[in-house]
Order: structure tokens, then C-alpha cells, then sequence
């Protein structure tokens, strides 16, 4: 697993133990078709990572020129992860870990008034939480004017074409993945 492109394009980054069977790392192929749809450079914009695993979504926008990612993660080895990778690729300026989980996350987030331009979610595909992600996000007015959710889930997940005033621009399917994007009106 590598950071595709930008600034620390080629980097390698850890992944989790292979008997690790709560951490699924985006590919890189799925990551850079994720990039591919929202523009190759990030001109210093704000990104949420949601189920960070590895950092490697939230990584991979700063490598772009994304000017700061919070990781949110509740699991140890996860954020052991985010911590390893952040500090090997010189990204710890740029980057904020919330190790608790996404519900208390979001709402301390919505506390501190922040926006951001791009969210990941890579929720565990058995959770299929899709709604309540996006529930989530929109609830806590995280969004920035604009700003796109991205969605990683199960292919047997059904997304919404719409909800909570997001509306779905597109979705990508990588075998048994289905990446989905919502965008603010």
C-alpha cells in the first residue's frame, strides 16, 4: 500500500497485522479513482476521515495538497496505524487523530463549528451504515458549502440516490466494493 500521487507519491504505508480482521485498507487502485473523480490537487482544503484504518484516504488528500485531515478512529491498532503513517510521510502538522468513535466524534466536531470540504467514510462493510453516516455528517453540519461525502461500502449496501440533502453524483464499483459520492446543494 502506497501513497498514488502528490507530494509523497510512491511512499510506502503500514498496514494492519495480517491476522488484523477489523482493518480494511483502501486499495490503491479504488483510492486513486476516488482522487481521480474529485481532482488530482486539494488546493488546502479541509478533509474528514471517517473509520480512518490507515490514514491512507486522509493521507492521500494531504499528498495532494489538502491543507488539514482529521482521522477518526476508535480502534487501538488503527490508530497506531494513522500515528505510524502520519509521522513516516512528515504529515503531522497537517493532522489531527480523534481515537474515539465516529458518533462522539462528529459530535465534537459539530461543538468546535468545523467544515470540511471532503469527508471519507470507510465504515466496517458489515456495519452498513451508509444513512447513518451521512445522517451523521449532515446533522453535525460538518459539510462545507459544496463539499462531498464519500462513501466506501459493500456492493450488497444499497445507497441512497439521495438523503439528508445530499444528493448521490456517482458511484464506482471495485468487486465487492462500491464507492458512493454525495455532494452538499
Amino acid at each position: 500500500m502506497r501513497i498514488v500521487a502528490g507530494s509523497a507519491k510512491g511512499r510506502a504505508l503500514a498496514g494492519p497485522k495480517p491476522t488484523s480482521m477489523h482493518i480494511r485498507p483502501t486499495a490503491d487502485r479504488v483510492r486513486e479513482t476516488i482522487f481521480n473523480m474529485l481532482g488530482q490537487f486539494l488546493d488546502g482544503q479541509g478533509v474528514l476521515d471517517l473509520y480512518a484504518g490507515t490514514g491512507a484516504l486522509g493521507l492521500e488528500a494531504l499528498s495532494r495538497g489538502a491543507g488539514r485531515a482529521v482521522l477518526v478512529d476508535q480502534d487501538r491498532e488503527a490508530q497506531a496505524l494513522c500515528r505510524e503513517n502520519t509521522d513516516h510521510l512528515g504529515f503531522t502538522a497537517q493532522v489531527e487523530l480523534l481515537a474515539q468513535p465516529v458518533s462522539r466524534a462528529l459530535e465534537a466536531l459539530k461543538r468546535r463549528s468545523e467544515r470540511f470540504d471532503i469527508i471519507f467514510a470507510d465504515p466496517p462493510y458489515a456495519a452498513r451504515v451508509v444513512e447513518t453516516v451521512l445522517d451523521g455528517v449532515v446533522g453535525a453540519g460538518l459539510l462545507a458549502p459544496s463539499g462531498m461525502v464519500v462513501v466506501e461500502h459493500d456492493k450488497r449496501e444499497a445507497a441512497p440516490d439521495a438523503h439528508a440533502g445530499l444528493t448521490r453524483e456517482d458511484q464506482r464499483r471495485f468487486g465487492d466494493t462500491l464507492v458512493s459520492f454525495y455532494r452538499a446543494p
